[in-house]
């Protein structure tokens, strides 16, 4: 399986080791399922959006080519491309203010352009839209934050998942969306974290070669 992974963090890939101010545990959570899929021969294609110097922003020659249906920056091309080539997409990233970092709403906005990855029918009964990524079988999301999962989901309404499994994956028809977050990650022991990094890799090194078309969300 080729599994797609976007991680969105300023100290990118490279911060993954456990050294003091220069380390970040949404890069060594990618770097655990990075680790696990290949343990297990999955191809992972990882798309660093720091390192790439991903703008987020949707300029104006970007609406105007969203408007046709297009897009007109080389990366945004590319990690398209790349999107057509995946059998899974995964998402790393911290929670700041409630919801993902400004890189991963800029990759929803900017990447997942109608009449490439998605298709709008006009006069549709019920949800217009429909997935053209027919080879992507599954969305998973690496969350990590401060604020107990429980507070997130009942207190502040799980803007996260609205985002990006209900606003986005699965209004356009993307099955298997599964979220694993990592809360209270400041107040956690050394141990502890190694053990949820231990996790991650045999999470993704028990993914299957091909996935069974299931229910929209999972929470794990």
């Amino acid at each position: 399986m080729r599994i797609m992974l976007v991680l969105d963090h300023p100290y990118t890939l490279d911060s993954a080791a456990n050294v003091p101010h220069e380390r970040s545990f949404t890069a060594a959570v990618a770097a655990a399922a990075i680790t696990g899929a290949e343990r297990a021969g999955h191809d992972v294609d990882l798309v660093d959006l720091t390192a790439d110097c991903f703008n987020p922003v949707m300029t104006r020659d970007d609406l105007v080519a969203w408007r046709l249906r297009a897009s007109v920056d080389p990366l945004v091309l590319d990690y398209q491309r790349r999107l057509f080539e995946a059998d899974h997409l995964v998402f790393a990233f911290p929670i700041w203010w409630e919801a993902m970092p400004a890189a991963t709403k800029g990759f929803l906005d900017r990447v997942l352009v109608k009449g490439v990855v998605y298709e709008e029918l006009p006069g549709a009964k019920g949800n217009p839209f429909r997935n053209r990524m027919t080879r992507l079988q599954g969305v998973t999301a690496l969350s990590v934050m401060t604020t107990p999962t429980a507070a997130y989901r009942w207190w502040f309404g799980d803007p996260m998942r609205k985002i990006l499994f209900k606003g986005t994956f699965g209004k356009i028809g993307v099955k298997n969306l599964r979220w694993r977050n990592y809360a209270n990650v400041a107040d956690r022991t050394d141990a502890d974290r190694a053990r949820l990094l231990d996790e991650t890799a045999d999470y993704f090194a028990a993914l299957p070669a091909r996935e069974e078309v299931g229910s929209r969300e999972n929470a794990g």
